[in-house]
């Protein structure tokens, strides 16, 4: 027998079981998806560690996942194994959800196809057809993010629009919580109620970052704001190092490193944190070539637990959707400050020019920068942000 286990990294407080994606007795292929764990961060994937037959499952749906949590057992003798590789399981699709035809699966293509039980009772709860969503799973499996942006686009049909016979099934059904938007809710009240917030709010003048960026992709070298705003703040840590610490009872504690996690929206699918580590001792480029690859693995859902763990400061580039100014919540218990980017645009401002005050046209942004009073207060804050934007604003 082969264990299955919770994996030993994940991100946010605790998991939970989402679904099973196959069934005791079905037979699996080696790295197989088998089990989907959910967080107030993210939902991943446990492969099967082997092929075979699933012969038990220990933690069932709903049920907390730890790490290193037994969660299930696959008999990998070589008669099951050798069974399985010789064919691909004829177990028949699931049951639709009650009073809606079930899935359309093509032939040879059923396991694929197949609805896990988190998602046949969202299917039945808003009596949606399966086969009128298109899956983004794994081989176009259905997906509990599926179901529920059918369900939030349904119910924000604008004024004037054809109202499709789904949208209509679905416009007086309330949105149910996902346990990733309770863990959420659950975070946001935590993180309020234990630390005291306090925002400063300073302006960055980003017109020596765009001529910067603008050389360097004339160079052949493509960079977002993202890198030189990573790099910039892992260089104002120097004038205030508490604020990549956190709170605990005896002491404040300064991490040794400058883990830095940059918030990366998935669009329906939520957001997550992905940590770029150490990045007090990286290049600009460096720090340009991690943020590209994570973020391309964040949008293809192949982040590992250890991508989004451990950071000691954040960026929340709020900005990217079209706010001008927030103050986002420190939502890591191990963390201190949080810096938020507001939308980059063209403002005029003063300046001075051969002693004379002059009106000029500069690409401004609104950064923030809360942090929990318990551990840092107003003159690191203020020291801390005018470094920053110092920085920012003399990069050459």
């Amino acid at each position: 027998m082969i264990e299955v286990r919770v994996p030993d990294e994940q991100e946010g407080t605790k998991a939970v079981v989402r679904a099973w994606l196959k069934k005791v007795g079905e037979t699996v292929a080696l790295n197989d998806p088998l089990v989907e764990l959910e967080t107030d961060k993210v939902t991943q994937e446990v492969p099967a560690p082997a092929a075979g037959v699933l012969a038990e499952i220990v933690l069932d749906t709903d049920a907390e996942a730890v790490p290193g949590a037994l969660l299930g057992r696959i008999d990998s003798s070589p008669a099951k194994a050798g069974a399985q590789e010789a064919k691909p399981s004829t177990q028949p699709t699931s049951e639709a959800p009650a009073g809606a035809p079930g899935p359309r699966p093509s032939p040879g293509n059923c396991e694929e196809t197949r609805l896990s039980p988190s998602v046949r009772r969202a299917l039945q709860q808003h009596g949606i057809d399966p086969a009128r969503i298109a899956g983004t799973g794994r081989g176009g499996r259905i997906t509990r993010e599926d179901v529920d942006r059918t369900v939030a686009a349904a119910t924000t049909v604008g004024v004037g629009e054809p109202a499709t016979a789904q949208t209509r099934q679905l416009s007086h059904h309330d949105i149910p919580h996902d346990r990733m938007r309770l863990k959420i809710a659950e975070n946001m009240v935590r993180a309020v109620t234990d630390a005291p917030h306090v925002t400063a709010v300073f302006e960055a003048d980003f017109s020596a970052i765009a001529a910067h960026k603008q050389a360097q992709a004339e160079r052949g070298q493509k960079l977002s704001y993202t890198a030189y705003i990573v790099k910039a703040a892992a260089e104002a840590m120097a004038v205030a190092p508490a604020i990549n610490g956190r709170w605990e009872q005896d002491r404040i504690a300064v991490s040794p490193t400058i883990d830095i996690g940059v918030g990366t929206a998935l669009g329906e699918k939520g957001l997550v944190v992905p940590v770029v580590k150490d990045a007090g001792s990286l290049s600009l480029e460096q720090i340009g070539e991690r943020l590209d690859d994570m973020t391309r693995r964040a949008r293809e859902g192949q982040l590992s637990g250890a991508d989004v763990s451990g950071g000691s400061f954040t960026i929340s580039n709020h900005g990217v959707s079209g706010s001008l100014l927030a103050a986002p919540i420190i939502l890591h218990q191990g963390q201190a400050a949080i810096l938020g980017i507001g939308k980059l645009e063209k403002r005029v401002v003063v300046r001075t020019v051969d002693g004379e005050d002059m009106m000029l046209i500069r690409p401004m942004a609104y950064v923030t920068l809360t942090i929990d009073h318990r551990v840092v207060d107003g003159h690191q804050t203020n020291a801390w942000l005018t470094r920053f934007v110092e920085i920012l604003e003399s990069w050459a």
